[in-house]
């Protein structure tokens, strides 16, 4: 490695833990407030840093909502590798353990705003249109490697693992939408059901 390319990589260093640290107390603010009137300086006067400092890092407020799904939705795909899961257990009983950890009302706020720019994605806004890019397949690609381990063929995973984020988000939605968590359990315990005994392939 140049010395040049040295200065680049220490400059950058810092850099990357700044705005590690700026994600992380956005995170946490966003938890505990909403997103309900949010602004970059009210959230910047939150988090002992500036105005100036967000857009740097994040470019706008919609750049830095944006980070936060993000690094939630990293964290939840992570914990579906975590599940406290036993040998023998089916993929039923990893649909339930990941509808309970997303299901719990600390994650709402989070599940509101992902649904929230999700919308606004969609609908072309320039600062939420990052939020599509790996949006389902990362996903997907997490499902496919732990099925692999079960033996399920790729092609067939994915079908299956499409299909389980489909529902699950679905159901986070009615969920946040009705508040009716006995119907919400309902309906993944028989989406679960149809997995009890397996993969089919």
């Amino acid at each position: 490695m140049s010395l040049h390319e040295r200065e680049r990589d220490g400059a950058a260093a810092p850099a990357t833990a700044t705005r590690e640290r700026l994600l992380s107390a956005a995170i946490d603010f966003v938890a505990e407030h909403g997103v309900g009137g949010l602004t970059l300086r009210r959230l910047a006067a939150a988090t002992d840093t500036s105005h100036r400092m967000l857009i740097y890092h994040f470019g706008s407020k919609e750049g830095l909502l944006v980070a936060v799904v993000r690094a939630v939705e990293a964290r939840q795909r992570e914990a579906l590798a975590t599940l406290d899961l036993r040998p023998g257990d089916s993929p039923a009983d990893a649909i339930r353990g990941m509808w309970q950890r997303l299901a719990d009302p600390a994650l709402w706020p989070y599940e509101r705003l992902f649904f929230e720019l999700y919308g606004q994605a969609l609908q072309g806004y320039p600062g939420a249109v990052p939020l599509l890019d790996g949006i389902v397949d990362e996903w997907l690609d997490r499902t496919v490697e732990l099925a692999a381990c079960d033996g399920v063929p790729a092609d067939v995973a994915r079908v299956h693992a499409r299909l389980g984020l489909a529902v699950i988000r679905g159901l986070l939605l009615d969920l946040l939408a009705t508040g009716d968590r006995a119907g919400a359990d309902a309906a993944v315990e028989e989406f679960a059901a149809r997995y009890q005994h397996g993969w089919p392939v």
